[in-house]
């Protein structure tokens, strides 16, 4: 076995601060240029696709020294500290922010994927976590991220461990992709059939059935309250809590807080909505829960069991319940009777039936995959400590 050398991070790799906003052309981002990513898109260890903003071509030729390149690792520099992401290659070429920083190897003995999953550690984001500056968020510089102590094993012993973790990641990718696409079906599905049929009605489609009403008329719906603070605990003890959008994911939450003393509930794949600060931000209970102040649970009114309906036309009223939050003197909110009086169109049984007939099938698959997603996460999880600490060893 070999053993493991250890450096600061500035023998093996440089670290660059983004650009300032002063250093963009105008001192603003524009549509459709280069992509840059922000504190914003860094989740679960991951650059995710939504909504860049992006600078001009002049801005990146002339800012070209802040440019990613595949095998970088980003890091957020404001906030939280212990996120990174590795630069994949359709991520080649674009920027990173002023909040961020870029880590790239400069070391033919180490390979820049396995630096991206040694940062993923729970002891080393513990550790920058630790040495952060500032009194009211943390913070890290270059100067920081250089110094400190990086170790690492032979370079084929790296590639191995990086390649294990990384067939898992691929995988986990690919389900993520998969459930991306296969969400933006159901939407099309459910604005054909219920929103551009409506607009413009297809010959010998009339429409005499449907009619214009209330959102009380078609679903019931649970406002959250929350629990006494004395009941919360992160051991799994009680009933999963949910407060808002810090626990919502893709479709479904994560189970970060428990509670022993519920008051109010959602039932396994009842729509989640985030009440207040943000409103209308959008997920799915994958168990019996506790709803705290910040969400809503909703439910269609004739048929329980009819999820996926429910969770596409709530995702199509949008628009109408984000509206919100401009409202309050502090941060949006969205009570029980301004869900009440939210007008919606109200189609006819067989439509509601032959919808949820068919897009089940494209939602149960999303849902497949995001259990798949969670045991390979797991799994990932479990060998990474095993790995860096050398507890299992690979050739």
């Amino acid at each position: 076995m070999t053993e493991w050398k250890e450096v600061e991070l500035q023998q093996i790799a440089d670290v660059q601060t983004g650009p300032f906003g002063s250093q963009l052309k105008n001192e603003q981002y524009i549509t459709g240029g280069t992509p840059v990513v922000t504190v914003e898109h860094l989740k679960d260890f991951r650059i995710i696709d939504f909504n860049y903003p992006s600078v001009t071509d002049e801005d990146k030729n002339r800012l070209s020294k802040y440019l990613l390149k595949q095998g970088d690792i980003v890091f957020t520099r404001v906030g939280s500290v212990d996120l990174s992401a590795f630069v994949k290659k359709h991520q080649d070429g674009w920027m990173f922010s002023s909040r961020m920083l870029r880590v790239r190897t400069n070391a033919f003995e180490v390979d820049s994927r396995f630096l991206s999953y040694y940062f993923q550690q729970k002891n080393f984001r513990d550790y920058i976590l630790n040495i952060s500056v500032g009194a009211t968020m943390p913070s890290i510089n270059t100067e920081i991220l250089k110094a400190i102590p990086v170790s690492y094993p032979s370079l084929p012993e790296q590639k191995s461990i990086a390649s294990i973790l990384s067939s898992l990641d691929d995988k986990i990718d690919l389900l993520h992709r998969q459930n991306a696409t296969l969400e933006k079906m159901a939407e099309t599905l459910f604005r054909q059939w219920f929103v551009e049929r409506c607009l413009e009605p297809v010959e010998g489609e009339a429409k005499e059935d449907w009619k214009t009403g209330k959102l009380a008329d078609e679903f019931d719906f649970t406002m959250g309250a929350s629990p006494p603070g004395e009941s919360y605990n992160e051991e799994g003890i009680g009933i999963p809590m949910y407060q808002g959008n810090a626990d919502f994911g893709f479709r479904f939450p994560t189970n970060r807080v428990f509670t022993t003393d519920p008051k109010r509930f959602a039932e396994k794949y009842d729509t989640l909505i985030s009440v207040r600060a943000p409103v209308g931000e959008q997920n799915m209970a994958n168990e019996r829960c506790c709803i705290g102040r910040g969400v809503a649970a909703f439910r269609f009114k004739k048929d329980n069991s009819f999820y996926t309906y429910t969770y596409y036309k709530m995702k199509s009223l949008m628009d109408d319940i984000k509206q919100f939050n401009e409202t309050g003197t502090v941060f949006g909110s969205i009570s029980k009777s301004d869900f009440e009086n939210i007008d919606i169109t109200l189609p006819d049984a067989k439509s509601i039936e032959k919808f949820q007939d068919v897009v089940k099938k494209i939602d149960d698959k999303i849902i497949t995959n995001i259990t798949q997603i969670r045991t390979l996460s797991a799994m990932r999880d479990t060998l990474l400590p095993k790995l860096m600490s050398g507890e299992v060893r690979v050739k």
